[in-house]
């Protein structure tokens, strides 16, 4: 029995250890899953981190909604990008850069208080700072993307930064990339107008700032004319519809191309089959000091004096016999106005209006002027000097002045010749764009005009006052 009994506990022994092994089994089991989830996990954030930066990869690989979609991350646009520039340089030094034009110009574009410029500045692919003022021309601060650097240290600081020569190359670089993209951008017409819509004034801005670039920037810019229609053109294609005797490109400045298409100052231009180009931002008066000339041809303006048309030998003739002739009522007028102007000459720019004032060569225009007056911080001091020095310019064709003269001639002192000169004054001043100094006595003048029109005798309202005191 014992032998039994013991052969039964034997029996029953290892059916224990092996429910035992069993559950170490799947405890075992239980735990060796749980490393693998681990080790799963772990590798996929390898993965992640595994991805190249958008700068780093082939630019034929990468898709314009890859381009699109690192756009929006990177300047938090709610549209795409207008056009794209990516590129590597390398050689003395090394670097990428991928670059974006955005759609529309931001409303505080120029605002000073704003950071410079957009791009920002990795060095092997650690990201060093955000407003790098040395890294783009404050005319390109609408330019967005990013500059990855092989050669700057990576401890760089901003003071480092100011003094470091690989950064000055890296801009020049830049802005030449910049460039290249407007220049792709004009093929498409379209495009380039949209660009041009948002932009135009940045450009303008880099042909007074930058002066190495600045006949790649005048090939870039357009303008109304008055052969253009609806439409701008460049002025490549103004030089390439001048008349062969046509040694200039005539331009005028003012608000608007209404204001500029109709004033005086163009009359004998255009009649003469002269285009004129329009310009009616007020950067384009910034533009025209530093822009002197155009693929040779020099930039005129048609507001100024010494405005020479080409001529016959006929037209030279007839210029002399009106100087001859109008001389006298010249003296006169330049007597009556003393040091509102300068001089009085015979124009030859006028066609219908009956004068108008032109500006000596070196001053400001009157849009110029305009513009300086509209100044919040301007400095007044400068207004004396820098103001307009205007010479009335007289038309010897139209009927008010060969009537002026006559008069003038019967009795230089008659005061309906001071009147009429000084009215005709005041109206060549206000349709030339200049502010009259006294709107007040214009107005009276006025007045008086129109007292006369219609017959209405200048002593009647006194004597009728007159006999009011008298009756009290």
């Amino acid at each position: 029995k014992k032998e039994g009994g013991e052969e039964g506990d034997n029996e029953s022994k290892p059916k224990i250890e092996d429910v035992g092994e069993d559950e170490e089994d799947e405890s075992g089991d239980k735990k060796k899953k749980k490393k693998k989830t681990i080790k799963e996990k772990y590798l996929e954030d390898e993965e992640l981190n595994k991805t190249k930066p958008i700068w780093t990869r082939n630019p034929d690989d990468i898709s314009q909604e890859e381009y699109g979609e690192f756009y929006k991350s990177l300047t938090n646009d709610w549209e795409d990008h207008l056009a794209v520039k990516h590129f590597s340089v390398e050689g003395q030094l090394e670097f990428r850069a991928l670059l974006f034009i955005p759609r529309r110009a931001p409303f505080d574009l120029f605002e000073n208080k704003k950071r410079k410029n957009n791009i920002k500045l990795y060095v092997r692919r650690v990201f060093i700072m955000d407003n790098c003022e040395d890294l783009i021309p404050e005319y390109l601060n609408f330019i967005k993307g990013v500059v990855d650097s092989e050669d700057l240290p990576l401890n760089i600081s901003r003071e480092m930064l100011q003094q470091n020569k690989i950064l000055k190359v890296i801009r020049k670089n830049l802005v030449k990339k910049c460039l290249e993209l407007f220049e792709e951008l004009t093929e498409d017409a379209d495009t380039y107008k949209k660009l041009y819509e948002q932009f135009s004034k940045n450009l303008k801005l880099g042909i007074h700032e930058d002066s190495t670039n600045r006949k790649k920037l005048s090939d870039l810019l357009r303008y109304a004319t008055s052969a253009s229609g609806d439409e701008t053109c460049s002025l490549k294609d103004y030089v390439a519809r001048m008349k062969e005797n046509q040694k200039h490109i005539y331009y005028i400045t003012g608000e608007n191309k209404d204001q500029v298409a109709n004033s005086s100052f163009v009359e004998r231009v255009k009649k003469r089959g002269f285009e004129v180009v329009y310009m009616t931002e007020p950067i384009d008066e910034y533009v025209v000091q530093q822009m002197k000339e155009y693929d040779g041809k020099e930039l005129v303006s048609v507001t100024k004096e010494g405005l020479e048309l080409p001529e016959d030998e006929e037209e030279k003739k007839k210029r002399e016999e009106d100087k001859a002739k109008f001389e006298n009522l010249c003296k006169v007028m330049k007597d009556i106005l003393d040091k509102k102007v300068e001089k009085v000459v015979v124009s030859n720019r006028l066609v219908e209006s009956p004068c108008c004032i032109v500006t000596s060569q070196y001053g400001w225009t009157a849009n110029m002027e305009r513009i300086m007056k509209a100044q919040a911080l301007r400095d007044t001091s400068t207004m004396g000097y820098m103001a307009a020095k205007k010479h009335l310019e007289i038309n010897p064709d139209h009927p008010v002045m060969e009537t002026l003269r006559q008069k003038a001639e019967a009795d230089k002192n008659d005061k309906a010749v001071k009147d009429l000169v000084m009215l005709l004054f005041e109206t060549a001043l206000l349709s030339s764009g200049f502010t009259l100094e006294e709107p007040q006595v214009h107005a009276s003048r006025i007045y008086r005009m129109i007292k006369l029109g219609l017959g209405i005798d200048e002593e009647e309202p006194q004597a009728a006052e007159e006999e009011k005191v008298d009756a009290e």
